[in-house]
């Protein structure tokens, strides 16, 4: 297929040279396969993350191709596919399997026990039954969680510094486990703020502008961040700032795509993270006794251009907090 050979290119490319890593492993004889397993599409910004994963192990020293090979697999959004991807993986005895999303992490656990499965990225894996506990995970998977359901209480709280008066919101979610668990938890924050939820969903492009245009009476719109809806950012934040949306999205990419305000990890680090437990795992460790790390740093994203198309005037106290302002 020639987007995952143009990937394995990207990924690829700028290693360096072979290292103590691929000496051992040349002297076994035995080259480690890791499969990388992504729900969504080979979107450029998400590409950008497995480029992010990829410079996590050059630094580890290993080098595609000599010491490492790679499997990638997309499963584009849908759920039918990503069952048929994991299976491929498992036929082929990856000896890690790497996951971006919280769906490709569970479908990954159902397919195989015993191959160690690292997340690169996803909400609370307790909450949603991966593995038993973040201190000790327990079974085959553990790596790294991106908080993004648990996000949603300062989300609405930073919506309501800009939009004070803001009674009634809506969110735009996918359907999966993942959204249903955010939805949750944005319903669960407002109430305390005084602020109804509308919830719409929406999985395949036609799905988008009739689910927005039925929350135009809604003061705002919250975006859940998926694998499904993070192709689709730039598409929903146009339809939004067609209806006089303003946006509050789960990602620095949803902002420069065009949503108004982005509060979340950083991705690229998280999956830069995911490099190190595949190292330990490849060294000996039981991906059950690698505790699943937390994120400590978060970004506060504005974008300007889409404030002053909305005719609002972000506060000087908001702008001031912000990590990056996008004009």
């Amino acid at each position: 297929m020639t987007t995952r050979r143009a990937f394995l290119a990207t990924l690829a490319a700028g290693f360096l040279g072979p290292s103590r890593v691929a000496e051992a492993q040349r002297t076994s004889g035995k080259v480690p396969v890791l499969g990388l397993l992504d729900f969504s599409s080979p979107d450029p910004g998400r590409i950008g993350w497995w480029q992010a994963f990829q410079q996590g192990l050059q630094e580890l020293g290993y080098v595609e191709g000599q010491n490492v090979r790679f499997e990638v697999r997309w499963a584009e959004g849908r759920e039918d596919r990503l069952e048929k991807v994991v299976s491929e993986l498992v036929a082929l005895r990856a000896d890690v399997i790497v996951t971006g999303g919280g769906e490709a992490a569970r479908a990954a656990k159902r397919a195989t026990s015993t191959i160690p499965i690292v997340m690169a990225t996803g909400a609370d894996p307790v909450k949603v039954g991966t593995v038993q506990s973040l201190g000790r995970p327990g079974g085959n998977v553990t790596g790294v969680t991106s908080l993004s359901s648990e996000l949603i209480a300062k989300r609405v709280s930073l919506l309501k510094e800009l939009l004070p008066k803001a009674s009634r919101v809506a969110v735009l979610w996918d359907g999966t486990s993942n959204g249903r668990l955010s939805v949750q938890e944005l319903e669960a924050a407002s109430k305390t703020l005084r602020v109804s939820v509308r919830s719409v969903m929406a999985r395949n492009p036609e799905d988008f502008e009739p689910a927005i245009a039925a929350v135009v009476k809604e003061r705002a719109l919250f975006v859940v961040a998926s694998p499904v809806l993070f192709p689709q950012r730039g598409r929903i934040a146009e339809l939004a700032l067609r209806h006089r949306l303003p946006t509050m999205v789960g990602g620095r990419e949803y902002a420069e795509a065009g949503g108004l305000l982005s509060y979340a990890v950083s991705y690229p680090v998280l999956f830069r993270r995911a490099a190190i437990y595949v190292d330990k795992i490849l060294k000996g460790a039981q991906p059950g006794d690698l505790p699943i790390e937390q994120p400590t740093k978060f970004e506060l994203v504005i974008n300007l251009k889409t404030a002053k198309a909305l005719g609002l005037t972000i506060p000087p106290s908001l702008l001031q907090r912000a990590d990056q302002v996008i004009e």
